[in-house]
This record gives structure tokens, sequence and C-alpha cells, in this order.
């Protein structure tokens, strides 16, 4: 399971593999062997580099239901994270979205399912403007601002690169 650990405003790529009895923990792509067990509901022994460690784990509150927020209490102290599907992240750091005057750029590889606009279109801020299917999972490309819709770039059923332009908007007055 590949997932984003978010600890204040660091992010880590974590990745937890289980092979032939042998647990695997994938720090920024950096394998270590470890030893996962549960103790007790919510606590867990881990044996990492041979020293083990205590941690108890709550789930703290977090209004985004996308990121699942825990609080990881060990022997120096509590510490909060979060744990976010990649996919989001790397929506979220490109912001998914096209601003007026700004390209619409695909925020990972994959393949564009629908169009839900076309080249002259006003669009309002939030409008999805695209379906775009990345890792098995479909994802709206919206706009941050109105606009309208200056060109399209791709078709229905192409399958695009990271950073690939899918659309152009400007602003309203300007066209």
């Amino acid at each position: 399971m590949k997932r984003t650990l978010l600890i204040n405003k660091d992010q880590h790529d974590v990745e937890i593999l289980r092979q032939d009895g042998v647990t695997t923990l994938r720090w920024n792509g950096e394998p270590e062997a470890i030893d996962i067990l549960e103790v007790e509901s919510g606590s867990w022994s881990v044996i990492i580099d041979g020293k083990s460690v205590d941690v108890r784990l709550d789930v703290a509150k977090n209004p985004d239901p996308d990121i699942h927020a825990f609080r990881a209490t060990i022997f120096d102290g509590a510490y909060e994270f979060a744990l976010q599907d990649p996919r989001k992240t790397l929506l979220a750091a490109t912001g998914g979205a096209a601003a007026a005057g700004g390209t619409l750029t695909a925020p990972m590889p994959g393949k564009v399912v629908k169009i839900l606009v076309k080249e002259g279109d006003l669009v309002s801020e939030g409008q999805s403007l695209l379906i775009m299917e990345a890792m098995k999972m479909q994802n709206e490309l919206r706009a941050t601002s109105s606009g309208r819709v200056s060109k399209i770039t791709v078709q229905e059923g192409a399958t695009v690169e990271t950073g690939g332009t899918l659309l152009t908007l400007v602003a309203p007055e300007a066209n």
C-alpha cells in the first residue's frame, strides 16, 4: 500500500510491502525490513533495525475525507501525521485545475475519458472541465476561476503525460 505521509508541511512517500513473510517499509524509496505486531487495539510493537518501539495510534479529526490523520505516541512524545493517497497528493500539488489566462495540464500520466466543455464556452470557478483516468481512478479537473475556453489540445481517449497541455482558458473579456 503506497501512501504519502504528511508531517507538518513535509511529504514523504511510504509503502509497506509484505512478501514471503517479510515486511518491508519503503521510506522515500529506501527499503527497510521491519516487523509490526499489534499488541492490543491501537497499540503496536514495531521492530526496525533490531530496535523495538511501542507505538500507540489514535485517529485525529480532519475535515478532508481523503486524508487520514493520526496521533502517534511513542517513547519520546506524541506526533501528529496524516496519510494520503498519492494520486490525491499529486492532484493537490498541481491544483488539478486551470485559471483564466492559464493552461490546464495533466497532473499525472493518464487517459482523457471525457471533455466536458467546448472551445468558446464560458466556464465558472469550480466547473468541471474534463475527466481524466489515472491509476484506475477517474479525476475531475476543474477551473479555479471563471473564463472562456480558448483552445482544447486533446481529444477524448487520448493518453497524456504529466504536464501535457489539455486546454487553455482566457479571461472572458479577452475574447
